[in-house]
């Protein structure tokens, strides 16, 4: 099949959509109508639905469908609540800086006198704590324990609460999404474009550590005063074996399995989709 070119995925992409709104043993008809004598317009598009009908097998319905529900699902759960001045280890809650798919994070503060240092914590939810979560959460910390970065943000300690949830300390980042400080401060591109090496530089020093973030977005990317990048939430990264390990499980190699397939359907890359 030909590859189009770039100026043609917006076509291709909403043709994708009109044909998943027909039912599936009408859509080669509409196609070979709507795409005329455009067979590299045509295949595309059915490469595209073939993709989509093996997610829909693997994951009962298509990928997107699912993980839109899942996210939805998971942002519906009881609120914290946790009140100023909460312990929570050895951290006394200041108040909540950020909500995500999987935990709550807080601003809060060092409380056994061993030193003064605002730091953000990440809780995992309450009703989010099943072993699949339990596993990412702890996952996710031994990836950040790994990571030595100045355009990444640092863990400084772990925990578990008192009601058995796990919980991570990091490196308070405060600053404000990179596509938010970029228009606020009217970057030109130049400097719009130094902020993305910062990015560049995060995510190649991942990938040399053979991890693989799989959730870049605005969100996940701050920017502080001083106009450093921050790169957040590993919580869906993926890591990667060495080559010498897949050589000794070639069984393992370096895929996923269907269900650890999560992603935020606005910014995930095409594959992912």
């Amino acid at each position: 099949m030909k590859i189009l070119a770039s100026d043609r995925w917006e076509e291709i992409d909403a043709l994708f959509d009109a044909a998943l709104d027909r039912p599936a043993d009408e859509r080669t008809a509409f196609l070979r109508t709507t795409c005329g004598h455009d067979p590299d317009l045509y295949h595309a598009v059915t490469s595209l639905l073939d993709s989509d009908a093996v997610a829909e097998r693997a994951l009962g319905e298509s990928a997107t469908i699912f993980t839109a529900m899942m996210l939805e699902t998971a942002g519906e759960g009881p609120a914290e609540n946790l009140v100023e001045g909460t312990l929570v280890g050895t951290y006394r809650i200041v108040r909540e800086i950020g909500r995500g798919g999987m935990g709550t994070v807080f601003l809060a503060e060092r409380a056994d006198g061993a030193f003064d240092k605002q730091v953000a914590l990440k809780l995992v939810k309450r009703g989010m704590d099943t072993d699949e979560v339990l596993r990412r959460f702890r996952f996710e910390r031994q990836v950040l324990a790994g990571l030595d970065h100045p355009n990444i943000a640092r863990i400084l300690d772990a925990g578990v609460a008192d009601d058995g949830r796990p919980y991570l300390v990091m490196e308070l980042a405060e600053g404000e999404s990179i596509t938010v400080y970029s228009d606020k401060k009217t970057l030109t591109l130049d400097a719009r474009v130094a902020l993305f090496e910062q990015v560049c530089e995060a995510v190649a020093y991942a990938h040399r550590h053979l991890v693989v973030h799989r959730d870049l977005k605005p969100s996940n990317i701050l920017v502080t005063d001083t106009g450093e990048v921050k790169l957040l939430d590993f919580g869906i990264a993926k890591l990667l074996e060495s080559d010498d390990e897949a050589r000794e499980t070639p069984h393992r190699g370096v895929s996923t399995r269907p269900e650890q397939r999560l992603l935020t359907p606005e910014y995930a890359a095409p594959e992912q989709r």
